[in-house]
């Protein structure tokens, strides 16, 4: 059943909430404006905060009832092979965000998915890390600096707060993800050339 957790996790990450979204309200494919991506950011600018507030939650929750199904299905945190399942069950649910199934492997960047699967893994260092990227963001007004600060600190504060070893590993692998996904954003956040989000 572990096993079956995993495949799980894909296929719920596959699930596109920003692009049910748009044909559902606009009758459109967000990732046909603004950055091309699958995501909350992008449906901000496409199609305004309301939407982009349920595409937000709907990413993030993909994560966590991934999670909930490998735990339930492998007796839960207590044990080292369900830790591992669980790990396992999120860090596919964000790969099958980033490129899903249902939607010629074509999709986001992964961060609000990541968010709800390190919050279920390790919630204080996700919580605090999580308030530093606000700031930020809040401050420079770049999602994408945000959305790199918030990996990085969970990671940081993971080895301070004595998270398990598995989610340790697990959480670097997403950092991987993460920056590889971002990399055209960090290239025009070193030249200043990167989007800022409005929030008016």
């Amino acid at each position: 059943m572990g096993v079956v957790s995993i495949i799980l996790g894909y296929l719920l990450g596959s699930i596109s909430t920003s692009y049910i979204v748009g044909k559902i309200t606009r009758g459109v494919d967000v990732r046909n404006y603004g950055s091309g991506n699958a995501g909350a950011t992008n449906t901000l600018r496409v199609l305004g905060w309301k939407m982009a507030l349920v595409v937000l939650v709907g990413d993030i929750l993909k994560g966590v009832l991934a999670i909930a199904f490998a735990s339930l299905v492998t007796g839960g945190d207590a044990h080292v092979t369900s830790r591992v399942y669980m790990a396992l069950a999120g860090l596919s649910a964000i790969v099958g965000h980033n490129w899903p199934v249902f939607l010629q492997f074509r999709g986001g960047k992964g961060v609000a998915t990541t968010i709800g699967v390190l919050a279920v893994l390790s919630f204080f260092p996700t919580l605090y890390a999580g308030l530093l990227a606000l700031v930020i963001i809040l401050l420079t007004r770049y999602v994408s600096l945000g959305s790199l600060v918030l990996i990085v600190f969970t990671f940081i504060f993971q080895f301070f707060l004595h998270t398990p070893s598995v989610y340790i590993v697990v959480t670097f692998i997403i950092g991987v993800l993460v920056f590889w996904r971002h990399r055209e954003n960090i290239v025009r956040l070193l030249h200043g050339k990167e989007n800022r989000i409005s929030f008016r």
